[in-house]
C-alpha cells in the first residue's frame, strides 16, 4: 500500500501521538456510506477557546464537570488564575499535566515538571487524578525518533501514577517496564483501563481502581489503546490497528522490538469489559481515532480523515458520529484541518476537544469547549 506522509500535523505526547496519524492511506477500501459534508456545525453552540498557543491537548472532564485536566508544552508553573488565555512566556519540550477549573479560570500543575507526560484522568471524587509519566527514569523528555523518511511513534518508559490535586501524595500504579500509558476510569469509579506492552504486544488491560486484579483484554497481533468506557461503565470503545498481511506483521514486530510503532489505518472497536464480544465499528480505510461513547451509549464520536485520506496536500481530520454498529456517520466539526480528542461532560450538555482553528502558528493546537445542541 502507498502512504503519503502528512506533515505538521503531531502534536507531542504518546496519547496525542498514537492519536493522531501522520498519515493517511491511499485508495478509497471504505465500506460506508460517505457522510454529507456540512456547511455549519449545528450540534455545537457557544464555542469557547479555553487555551491560546503551542500545543495543548487531552482535555478531560472531572467526574463533577467543573474540572478539566490536559496535557500542554506550555510553561505555567509560575502562574495560575487566567493563565491560559495566552502562551506562557516559556515553552516545554515535552507536555506536562494541568488542572484548569473552569469556574475560577485557574490552572494548577499537578505533574512532577520532570520527564514527559500524558494521558490524564481524574478519579472519582476529584481529589485526585491519573497521567503517565516518564520521569521515574529520566527528568529530561525523551528523545525523538528517526523519522527515516516514515513517521514513528516511540514506545517511551511511561508508568501510571495516582496523585493529589497539589501534586502530593503520588502512587504508582504500573511497575512493568517499558509503555504503560493511555489510561482512563469507567464512570462508575470502579476500573482503570490502559495500553501496555507487558506481554509483548501493544494491548488493552483493566484493573481495579488501586492498581490490582489486572486483566488482559486483547490479543490480536498490533496496537490496541485510547480506550474510553460506555455510560453504564459495561463496555470499552477504542481504536486499533491490526495488521494482517505476512510482511506487515513482521515490520509491526521488528519495529516494536525497537520500541517504535509507525501509524497507518485505525478502525474503532468496541469490547465488553471482560474481553467478551469484541466488535468493530468502522471499517473505512481511514485513520479513525480519539473515540469517545456519546451519552445515550449508543453512538460514538471520533476523529477521522475519511473524508481526505489519500488526497494530496493538507488532510483534514474532523469529529463524525456514528451508531455503535457502524451505520448512520454524521459530521459535526467543518472548522480547522484538526479536530480530536472529543468528550462529553458528565451531564451530556457539553463538549470538549482539541482544535487548530484560530491557530496562529504553524503546530499551535488548543483545547475548545462547547455546548451540546441534540
Amino acid at each position: 500500500m502507498r502512504r503519503r506522509s502528512i506533515e505538521g500535523l503531531w502534536v507531542w505526547g504518546m496519547c496525542v501521538v498514537m492519536g493522531l496519524p501522520p498519515v493517511a492511506l491511499a485508495g478509497d477500501q471504505s465500506q460506508d456510506p460517505m457522510p454529507q459534508t456540512r456547511s455549519t456545525e449545528r450540534h455545537l453552540a457557544n464555542i469557547r477557546q479555553l487555551t491560546v498557543g503551542r500545543q495543548n491537548a487531552e482535555a478531560y472532564f472531572s467526574f463533577d464537570g467543573t474540572k478539566l485536566i490536559f496535557q500542554s508544552t506550555n510553561n505555567w508553573s509560575n502562574d495560575s488564575r487566567g493563565a491560559t488565555h495566552k502562551p506562557a512566556d516559556n515553552g516545554l519540550g515535552c507536555y506536562q499535566m494541568y488542572v484548569l477549573d473552569l469556574d475560577s479560570d485557574t490552572v494548577r500543575l499537578v505533574s512532577t515538571g520532570k520527564g514527559a507526560t500524558t494521558c490524564g484522568y481524574f478519579f472519582p471524587g476529584d481529589r485526585r487524578v491519573l497521567y503517565s509519566s516518564t520521569h521515574g527514569v529520566g527528568s529530561d523528555c525523551p528523545p525523538k525518533p528517526k523519522r527515516d523518511g516514515a513517521y514513528r511513534w516511540a514506545l517511551d518508559d511511561y508508568d501510571i501514577y495516582s496523585v493529589r490535586l497539589d501534586g502530593q501524595q503520588m502512587q504508582r500504579l504500573t511497575s512493568s517496564g517499558g509503555y504503560d500509558a493511555e489510561a482512563t476510569i469507567s464512570p462508575n469509579g470502579k476500573m482503570i483501563v490502559w495500553t501496555s506492552v507487558k506481554d509483548g504486544d501493544l494491548d488493552l488491560y483493566t484493573m481495579n481502581i488501586d492498581g490490582t486484579n489486572v486483566r488482559r483484554l486483547t490479543d490480536d497481533v498490533g496496537y490496541d489503546g485510547g480506550a474510553f468506557f460506555s455510560p453504564d461503565s459495561t463496555r470499552i470503545v477504542y481504536r486499533a490497528a491490526h495488521p494482517s498481511d505476512p510482511a506487515e506483521v513482521a515490520k509491526y514486530q521488528e519495529l516494536l522490538a525497537q520500541r517504535l510503532v509507525e501509524p497507518g489505518q485505525l478502525e474503532i472497536f468496541v469490547i465488553n469489559t471482560d474481553g467478551s464480544h469484541k466488535q468493530q465499528v468502522t471499517s473505512n480505510g481511514a485513520s479513525n481515532f480519539s473515540p469517545y461513547f456519546h451519552p445515550d451509549g449508543k453512538r460514538i464520536i471520533f476523529s477521522s480523515n475519511l473524508e481526505t485520506r489519500g488526497e494530496g496536500g493538507r488532510p483534514s481530520f474532523h469529529l463524525y458520529l456514528v451508531r455503535d454498529d457502524g451505520t448512520g456517520v454524521e459530521r459535526l466539526t467543518t472548522e480547522g484541518h484538526f479536530n480530536s480528542f472529543p468528550m462529553f461532560s458528565p451531564d451530556g450538555k457539553r463538549l470538549v476537544w482539541v482544535s487548530d482553528r484560530n491557530a496562529t502558528a504553524p503546530g499551535e493546537f488548543n483545547v475548545f469547549l462547547a455546548d451540546w445542541v441534540p
